[in-house]
């Protein structure tokens, strides 16, 4: 009879420290902040320099789509697909400043 009571015993220790240890839980949220992801902007939001670039290295493509990305050192890199006139397309790097990224 003493087992039974010790068994039963350890069983609701077990199950009340189960309980309580469920209600101690900390949940822990980030924040991501939108640095290095690309946004679309309008083709006439583009830095001029950007724009002489690709007039003058890309005049026979047909801007397509561009976006824009927030670097972590403050500068800012444009993303400009391209499309010819066989319908084939590329996709261009660009710095603020009108530079063709690698």
């Amino acid at each position: 009879m003493k087992k039974l009571f010790v068994a039963v015993a350890l069983v609701m220790g077990v199950g009340t420290t189960v309980a309580f240890a469920a209600d101690n839980q900390t949940t822990t949220a980030s924040v991501a902040v939108a640095v290095n992801d690309f946004v679309p902007v309008e083709v006439d939001d583009l830095p001029q320099a950007v724009k002489d670039t690709l007039a003058k290295d890309y005049a026979d493509y047909m801007v397509k789509e561009a976006a824009v990305e927030a670097n972590e050192d403050g500068t800012q890199t444009y993303k400009v697909t391209l499309t010819a006139q066989d319908d084939t397309e590329q996709t261009v790097l660009l710095s603020e400043n009108g530079e063709v990224l690698k």
